[in-house]
């Protein structure tokens, strides 16, 4: 349209330093840190073996800042984030680990969600010559550094929702 070169990126589940940690409904890793910091029990919808590959935002925030000095990127679509997945399980245990706590879940109802989702990144590594620099223990043992020094955040309800059906029951608790 009118010309103009685009790069549309795809990233997935990403965490780090900065998260909005008081967001009860994204982003299970601030959640989690949050939680922990708050004395609250970990949260996990299902039986936590749904996989998800998280991506640390050291891995992510690069390509996309350096993505318009790399024409061979200019119009294409790309898929960026970690490679490995994860259970949720096995997500929450590594999180215990960084923030030294025990592991505590809340297993929850399950949410009707996709059980296992993670994506291919063959384009994004041809393309920007690009491979996930930090392990998840890393990404993690940085974010929890971080969220040990600015301390919990309470968390928001959404306002009025438009929609309730299928809302999971623990997003209805104020303040939870």
């Amino acid at each position: 349209l009118f010309g103009l070169n685009y790069i549309i990126f795809r990233p997935h589940n990403v965490y780090g330093e900065r998260q909005n940690i008081g967001d009860r409904y994204r982003n299970v890793v601030g959640i989690y840190m949050n939680n922990i910091l708050q004395g609250k029990p970990l949260p996990v919808f299902g039986d936590g073996e749904q996989t998800r590959a998280f991506s640390y935002i050291g891995d992510v925030a690069p390509i996309i800042a350096r993505s318009v000095e790399v024409p061979a990127a200019y119009n294409e679509i790309f898929n960026v984030g970690a490679d490995q997945p994860y259970s949720v399980n096995e997500l929450a245990r590594e999180i215990c680990r960084a923030m030294g706590v025990d592991f505590r879940p809340q297993y929850l109802p399950a949410r009707n969600e996709v059980q296992h989702a993670y994506a291919t990144h063959d384009k994004v590594a041809r393309v920007f010559d690009y491979r996930p620099q930090y392990t998840l223990e890393q990404g993690l043992s940085r974010m929890a550094a971080w969220v040990r020094k600015v301390g919990a955040r309470r968390s928001q309800s959404f306002g009025a929702l438009d929609i309730e059906k299928n809302l999971p029951p623990s997003w209805r608790e104020p303040g939870a």
